[in-house]
């Protein structure tokens, strides 16, 4: 079975889609099969590999409310991680799923024929705690928190947590918490210092380690549709991530 990660931040703005695109195309570089999966009626992800979202027919919204099977929104790749794709259509779902059966288990049951097929699956959910979200972590085996190296961005980290506890008691108890990813890190400022050394006191979780650099690099990727991976290799963006999937692996 696939490992399952959910990432997952209330918070917009803290490297969340990134970290998906980029630790997704890592471990493909790895020798993995990968699937992305964008949960987020933004669709950046989506956008950020390459797709238009106002060019597609379908999306996975399809898939969790419209009848049609996952596979068949999928988008496969022969260079990366293949991809559910979002569109704004998806930003109707929370009404609609909160009139399903079982409305949490929506995106486990949508996934489920597509597992076999994958070493891992990696979910960019939506910056809020409604049921998209609520989804994503009920899919998942573990969440990893993108979180920015500044005192601000700390706030409703506490709200997530309780998130996750809850999908642990009621929906997912096999969900694992695999730890804080340090993200946008300015390493010559002494506040990112401090804030990166604080936060495993703060939350009692694990820091995934190396933390994320902030770089231009990251915001110029998507918009010929690439990961730093492609287009800029040798950075300390792109080594960060890599090194990610290296750990990850194992």
């Amino acid at each position: 079975m696939p490992r399952t990660l959910a990432v997952a931040n209330q918070k917009g703005g803290v490297a969340k889609t990134t970290t998906v695109a980029t630790l997704g195309a890592a471990l493909a570089e790895l020798g993995q099969r990968v699937l992305l999966v964008d949960l987020d009626p933004q669709a950046c992800l989506t956008f950020s590999v390459g797709i238009d979202p106002e060019d597609l027919d379908k999306s996975i919204h399809h898939a969790l409310l419209g009848g049609v099977r996952a596979r068949d929104v999928l988008v496969e790749f022969d260079d990366g991680p293949d991809l559910l794709p979002a569109t704004i259509e998806l930003a109707t779902a929370e009404v609609r799923l909160a009139q399903e059966s079982g409305p949490e288990q929506v995106v486990r049951t949508a996934l489920r024929p597509l597992r076999s097929a994958y070493d891992w699956i990696l979910i960019d959910c939506p910056p809020t705690l409604g049921l998209l979200t609520v989804n994503g972590l009920s899919a998942a085996s573990d969440v990893l928190i993108p979180l920015q190296c500044e005192t601000l961005a700390h706030r409703g980290v506490g709200q997530l947590l309780d998130t996750v506890h809850d999908v642990q008691r009621l929906t997912n108890p096999g969900l694992r918490i695999l730890g804080v990813l340090p993200t946008l890190y300015d390493g010559r400022t002494t506040h990112a210092r401090t804030v990166l050394e604080t936060i495993a006191d703060t939350y009692s979780l694990d820091v995934l380690e190396p933390a994320i650099p902030k770089s231009i690099r990251f915001a110029e990727a998507p918009a010929i549709g690439e990961t730093i991976l492609a287009t800029a290799p040798a950075s300390p963006g792109a080594k960060a991530y890599r090194a990610l999937a290296g750990g990850l692996l194992g």
